[in-house]
């Protein structure tokens, strides 16, 4: 990796216009959104997105939030189930954190206007796969990340410590002195722009777009990633990358989630012969761990070579599914599939990263002043597989921990930064061939299931793309292939690396879990390479 540059595009600190704030948030999901109103309490704060502030993985989450609201629930069984599906890699006192302060969180989301679905004047509560309670928040059916993200925005609006850029694109991150100091930032015209903060969080999201198929918006490329990876962060457990078992597979159709509380509601899996299969496969059928559930299609679609299996729900009143899952159900009914009397074709596609920019209880990365949360970070509660609907709990439950740990900074020294990076030769302009090769790279060879020939082919095929970052790109597409890149390269050496299958990690040539070797972090750092942390915070789970 050390073909990297540590800037993607050249800059001089001199000339460049400057803007000043306490706190910059980069990404506008209930990440970006809820530890910017927190962080607003007594700083002034910048949000960032690339995109609109609308856009982003968390309206399209569907299922909704996991957090212990029933009183025949308790904290310990959240702990319980997370560390089940984590498979082992779970940090212990990132899962406690979780599952403490989680309802907490969900009241901020209420008193902050979120309206989540009720049933006879009590929160309405549905039960997901590897969830052993019914403890799944969710809002207008299958619209939770969406009311969210409504609600959300209407309090940053409000708010008069909050500022908001959307259509800017955060380039990098900008160092002095092993200290995060702000970021690099370009407009819709290719204006460049230095803004400087004392603490920096990265709320950027995912990497679905690495993958051909995806759940995920054009908008998850891995940006926070690769910014922190150049800075000198580091990066952990990326290769335990999460492909949700049902999305949509139907001619002309995109890979449209269908949401995990389909099957906790009842929905059961057939492969194109009918017969129902996730028996054969674990003792929880279809609410199994994700991981289990998309191999076992995987496993199904293979044996009757298929490219997909079903998923029936016909058994259930065209009324309930009507009213539990509109959203799914309108969606499918644009392209012909009633989702109350038809089977619909579903394959896994990659949906969500457990690892990311590796931070502590409060947030912080290895960078002094830079901050990770949400998908792009690796707090440790994911483990090798994350429990559904505890993505948008751990959002929240970090963010207020972020913004607690920024209060406490001292600001930032008033030295001048001052340095410039060299401007390079303009790129040849292939981005959108560059970039689907890219995706079929990785779903080949680093997708559901993986093996060290195919690994190895695959690296050799991206580091083929090395040559892009020889240029001086300026282009946003550019910029999100060179971060695609960046973190394939990452995801793929930590996949070689891992010589077991341990969640959403499995290698054919080493398809057992192997606790005695691998009971340990793969950590990726610019200067030190590749580094292994053994799991210290044990549980008897």
């Amino acid at each position: 990796m050390e073909q990297l540059p540590r800037y993607l595009t050249g800059f001089d600190l001199n000339t460049l216009s400057r803007y000043e704030t306490d706190v910059i948030l980069v990404g506008a999901g209930i990440a970006g959104l809820f530890t910017a109103i927190k962080a607003a309490e007594h700083q002034r704060v910048l949000l960032i997105t690339k995109r609109s502030l609308t856009e982003s993985n968390t309206r399209y989450a569907q299922g909704g939030i996991a957090a212990v609201i029933s009183e025949e629930d308790s904290p310990m069984y959240h702990r319980q189930d997370t560390l089940i599906a984590g498979a082992g890699l779970c940090s212990v006192k990132a899962v406690d954190v979780l599952v403490h302060e989680g309802p907490a969180g969900v009241q901020d989301l209420i008193h902050m206007g979120t309206k989540f679905d009720e049933k006879d004047g009590m929160l309405a509560l549905t039960r997901e796969g590897a969830h052993s309670q019914r403890r799944i928040l969710h809002a207008h059916g299958d619209a939770t990340g969406a009311e969210i993200v409504r609600a959300l925005l209407d309090t940053a609006h409000q708010h008069p410590n909050i500022e908001m850029w959307d259509d800017r694109y955060v380039i990098d991150l900008i160092t002095d002195q092993q200290e995060c100091v702000g970021v690099l930032v370009q407009d819709e015209q290719g204006h460049k722009q230095f803004v400087r903060a004392k603490a920096t969080v990265l709320c950027s999201g995912g990497a679905g777009q690495l993958y051909r198929y995806t759940t995920n918006p054009d908008v998850a490329t891995g940006d926070g990633i690769a910014m922190a990876y150049r800075a000198g962060a580091d990066i952990r457990d990326v290769e335990f990358i999460q492909f949700h078992p049902t999305s949509l597979c139907y001619p002309g159709a995109p890979r449209f989630l269908i949401s995990e509380a389909v099957r906790g509601e009842g929905a059961v899996l057939r492969n194109i012969k009918g017969e129902r299969f996730m028996k054969s496969y674990h003792p929880q059928l279809e609410l199994a761990p994700r991981d289990v559930v998309a191999r076992a299609i995987v496993s199904e679609m293979e044996q009757t070579k298929s490219t997909f299996v079903y998923l029936d729900f016909t058994h259930e009143s065209e009324e309930l599914v009507k009213h539990r899952f509109p959203t799914i159900y309108q969606f499918c009914l644009r392209y012909g599939l009633d989702l109350a009397a038809d089977w619909i074709p579903v394959a896994p596609a990659a949906h969500y990263m457990m690892g990311g920019v590796r931070t502590d209880l409060n947030g912080e990365t290895s960078v002094k002043r830079l901050f990770a949360c949400g998908e792009v970070s690796s707090t440790g509660v994911h483990g090798a597989n994350r429990l559904a609907s505890n993505s948008l709990s751990e959002a929240i439950v970090f963010g207020r921990r972020i913004a607690e740990r920024i209060h406490e900074l001292e600001p930032v020294q008033a030295s001048h930064v001052s340095f410039s990076v060299e401007h390079l030769a303009p790129p040849i302009q292939a981005i959108v061939e560059k970039r689907l090769k890219l995706q079929k790279i990785m779903l080949r060879y680093v997708g559901l299931k993986r093996s060290l020939k195919g690994l190895q082919k695959g690296l050799t095929e991206l580091q083929r793309q090395l040559p892009f970052y020889q240029y001086a790109i300026s282009k946003r597409e550019e910029y999100e292939f060179a971060n695609m890149l960046t973190c394939s390269l990452l995801i793929t050496n930590a996949a070689i690396h891992r010589e077991e299958s341990r969640g959403a990690h499995f290698r054919e040539d080493f398809p057992e879990k192997d606790d005695l070797m691998w009971r340990k972090h793969t950590i990726l750092n610019r200067e030190k390479g590749m580094v292994e942390e053994r799991v210290n915070d044990v549980s008897s789970v």
